[in-house]
C-alpha cells in the first residue's frame, strides 16, 4: 500500500517543492555511474553520507546535510520523491516558499539527530531524504488531517486504488515505523526507523505554531481538515475492451 496522489493540488507553484525533487535527481544522476563499483561508491558515501559513530564523536557534521540529498538506489530515489511531490505543495502552499525550504532542511537535520541517537556508534553510512520528508508528513496531518490521498494497494492479484483520509494512511505510516523501529538493529543497516519517526514528529511539532496562528480548531472547522481551496477531480475513461456476455 503506497500513495499515488492526493485530491488537492496548491494554489501557487511548489518552486521549492519542485527543486527539491530535481536537485535529488540530478545529484543522484552525478554519481549514478559509482553503482557499478562498489568500492568507489563507498568512498564517495564515506565523504559524503551521515555515519552515525562519526557525528558523535564530534565530526562530519556538514553531512547531516549532504546525505539528505543521497539515495541507496532508483527505488529509494522513486519512492521518496513521491512522497515529496504529493505531501510537499500543500505545505509549502501554507508556509510560503523560503519558510518551507528552512522546515524542510530543519527536519531532516533533526531526523539525522535522531538516527544518531538510536543508534550512536553505527559505522554504517546512512542517506536519503527520507527524514526530511517524514517531517512535511508530519506537518501534513496537523493542518490537513482529513484531505483525501489516493493509495494503491496490492494483494497478490487484487489492484485497487482507494481515496482514504490523509490521518489514516499517515498514522498507519508511522505506526509501520515504530514497528519497524523496535524490532530492528540500527547498527546493521537497512531502514532507518528511527529517523522516519522522528522526522515525522520534528515536522509536526514545528507546524504547530503555523496551525496555532492559522486558528488551530477553527482551522480545522473552517477547512473541515482539508487544505484551504476546491478539491481536484479525476476521472478514468471508460474502457474500450468490449464486453462479452456469457
Amino acid at each position: 500500500m503506497f500513495p499515488i496522489r492526493d485530491h488537492n493540488p496548491s494554489t501557487h507553484t511548489p518552486v521549492i517543492t519542485y527543486g527539491l525533487i530535481a536537485a535529488n535527481i540530478l545529484i543522484f544522476l552525478s554519481y549514478w555511474g559509482l553503482f557499478s563499483d562498489p568500492r568507489a561508491l563507498g568512498l564517495f558515501y564515506l565523504d559524503y553520507a551521515m555515519i552515525p559513530a562519526r557525528i558523535s564523536s564530534g565530526g562530519g557534521l556538514p553531512t547531516l546535510l549532504t546525505s539528505m540529498f543521497l539515495h541507496g538506489g532508483l527505488m529509494h530515489l522513486a519512492g521518496n520523491m513521491l512522497f515529496l511531490f504529493i505531501f510537499g505543495d500543500n505545505m509549502e502552499d501554507e508556509m510560503g516558499h523560503l519558510p518551507f525550504a528552512f522546515f524542510y532542511l530543519a527536519c531532516g537535520i533533526g531526523a539525522g539527530l535522531v538516527h544518531v541517537a538510536s543508534a550512536p556508534g553505527s559505522p554504517v553510512p546512512t542517506v536519503g531524504a527520507s527524514g526530511a520528508i517524514a517531517g512535511v508528513m508530519g506537518g501534513y496531518l496537523l493542518l490537513f488531517p482529513r484531505a483525501r490521498v489516493d493509495i494503491l494497494v496490492i494483494l497478490i492479484i487484487l489492484v485497487r486504488i482507494f481515496p482514504i483520509p490523509a490521518w489514516i494512511m499517515l498514522m498507519l505510516w508511522l505506526g509501520l515505523q515504530f514497528i519497524g523501529g523496535a524490532g530492528a538493529d540500527p547498527t546493521s543497516g537497512g531502514v532507518a526507523y528511527w529517523a522516519h519517526a522522528g522526522g515525522f514528529v520534528i515536522g509536526l511539532g514545528l507546524t504547530v505554531p503555523l496551525w496555532l496562528r492559522l486558528g488551530g480548531p477553527g482551522f480545522w472547522r473552517r477547512t473541515d481538515g482539508h487544505p484551504p481551496h476546491a478539491d481536484a477531480t479525476y476521472r478514468l475513461a471508460r474502457s474500450r475492451i468490449p464486453k462479452v456476455r456469457r
